[in-house]
């Protein structure tokens, strides 16, 4: 493959990368905090005050599927054209053409989301993309082939799988219950993850980005690992308290986001 300059690089990206990095990871710090504090406003949190609220569908592509792109786009400026490169982009691409295109086509109902929301995740995937193709694919060189054999990559790859397996599972057990209601309405899920735990899909999320770190061994892979807990952590726990006040029978020994311990 002939390397495509798509970007000019001639200024000094090392130290602005290793600096964002960093910057990167005390943000998910302190959004944790923040989160654990009061809920991103959207969804069954959605409230007024944080913008005009754009359509759900529309609003999940211009959220998430900026990620797809962004990698796709390194990927190709890169010119590599090595085997666990290419393993890399398809697991990316994997998760974000499901997650940015697939499942919001897909959903149904569902309030508006609000713009705030939706620039702050624009934002969050572009940064993510750029943090996470520019490392595979640029500062660190190739991974020889016999990588894919190691104990890294084989955990890794065990656990993205899963994850996402999770995540697309629970999703589809989601939109069967909104369609029982035309979308607007909440109802206890039953079944299946559900047994043990109120958001598989969080779960399903932290485990598979906990396999993409492990997978790519790579410090850009443990920092979204790190924000997907940040992120997603607090809001199980939001989740988890909204149903017990919504709804009284709510199963008592469900735990938020690990089975039996939280």
């Amino acid at each position: 493959m002939t390397r495509v300059q798509l970007f000019d690089w001639s200024w000094n990206e090392p130290t602005f990368y290793w600096s964002l990095l960093a910057i990167w990871v005390a943000l998910g710090a302190a959004s944790f905090v923040a989160l654990l504090l009061t809920p991103a406003p959207y969804g069954r949190f959605a409230r007024s005050g944080w913008g005009p609220r754009l359509n759900p569908k529309l609003g999940w592509i211009l959220m998430e599927g900026p990620a797809a792109v962004v990698f796709f786009l390194f990927f190709v400026a890169s010119g590599r054209t090595d085997p666990m490169s290419i393993v890399f982009l398809l697991l990316w691409l994997t998760h974000y053409v499901y997650r940015g295109y697939v499942y919001p086509l897909r959903r149904r109902g569902g309030s508006g989301v609000p713009l705030f929301v939706v620039l702050s995740a624009f934002a969050f995937n572009v940064t993510n993309g750029y943090l996470q193709s520019r490392y595979l694919f640029h500062f660190a060189p190739p991974y020889p082939v016999r990588w894919s054999a190691g104990p890294w990559f084989l955990v890794g790859i065990a656990l993205f799988a899963a994850g996402w397996l999770a995540v697309v599972w629970t999703d589809n057990a989601l939109r069967q219950l909104r369609g029982r209601d035309d979308g607007q309405g909440y109802t206890i899920p039953q079944g299946g993850l559900f047994r043990w735990v109120s958001c598989p899909n969080y779960l399903g999320e932290i485990i598979e980005w906990t396999g993409w770190a492990l997978l790519t061994l790579s410090p850009a892979g443990a920092a979204f690992a790190f924000w997907t807990v940040a992120n997603l952590l607090p809001r199980a726990l939001a989740h988890q308290r909204w149903y017990r006040t919504h709804f009284a029978d709510y199963p008592p020994d469900r735990k938020a986001l690990i089975p039996y311990l939280l």
